[in-house]
């Protein structure tokens, strides 16, 4: 018998953690996930994103600041009690402090890493076990392209990002055998609420001249992939960061008037 493709993208019966579920792209992967048949526990800083989500999609919202040891404790137990099974977690948690290293104070560095890195480890630290004990699932972390390549005023950032593609791969190899797979995904470009707002629809077509696809993405185009690697869909996929740019990644860095003999101007 044939095998049943699309019901191995069903997640019914399964809890999922989404941290940084309010909007953007926690809020599109929120979405996609219940409609997979998910559960979802919605977590967020912010009490009115964490209950609106969570009445969109029919989860439970959650507020906690994820930099917290002891309010990921918290998360996860309430987890427990409120979706069921703990199948997934899904980390979108992540915010830039773009600038030259000598602008950055101690306090600058830690607050970066703590953003991007800090709470990634105690899901993993906290939430690992829970979903193994639950029958094994999925941890996807949301990591940036600035973890695979330098872009100005992104030392900080992009060496959080980097670890944080790090992480995931070394996690993947300690908590496989338990029958947990962790994975993350690099987006390029994408068009959240938070960067709609510093930046203009005239800045957005320039950011698409440079991308083959022609675009940025929108947060539904990073949702479907973190659906897909909390699937049984991507059941040996462990320990990979997958790229979802539009092509950018792929690109060779020339001079543009070498390029422009490239096409024969």
């Amino acid at each position: 018998m044939a095998t049943d493709f699309i019901s191995q993208l069903r997640l019914d019966g399964r809890g999922m953690v989404v941290l940084g579920a309010g909007q953007g792209i926690g809020a599109a992967t929120a979405h996609a996930l219940s409609q997979a048949g998910a559960r979802v526990l919605c977590v967020d800083k912010e009490a009115q994103l964490a209950e609106h989500i969570a009445a969109e999609v029919g989860g439970v919202p959650c507020v906690a600041d994820v930099t917290r040891r002891e309010d990921m404790e918290r998360i996860f137990a309430a987890a427990r009690e409120s979706v069921g099974p703990v199948r997934g977690i899904v980390d979108i948690v992540g915010m830039a402090k773009l600038g030259p290293m000598s602008s950055f104070t101690d306090a600058d560095y830690t607050w970066q890493f703590d953003v991007v890195l800090k709470h990634a480890f105690l899901a993993l630290q906290i939430g690992g076990p829970l979903i193994a004990e639950s029958g094994g699932g999925a941890i996807t972390f949301v990591g940036s392209i600035s973890g695979e390549a330098c872009l100005p005023n992104e030392v900080v950032y992009g060496a959080s990002k980097a670890a944080l593609h790090y992480l995931a791969r070394a996690a993947a190899l300690e908590l496989g055998p338990l029958g947990v797979r962790v994975n993350a995904i690099s987006p390029g470009f994408t068009r959240t609420p938070r960067l709609n707002k510093m930046l203009s629809e005239e800045r957005w077509a320039a950011i698409g001249e440079g991308i083959p696809l022609g675009r940025a993405a929108t947060p539904d185009e990073i949702a479907g992939p973190l659906l897909f690697l909390s699937s049984e869909l991507s059941a040996h996929v462990n320990g990979e960061v997958l790229a979802i740019d539009g092509g950018l990644g792929a690109m060779a860095a020339i001079p543009p008037a070498f390029a422009a003999t490239l096409k024969g101007k």
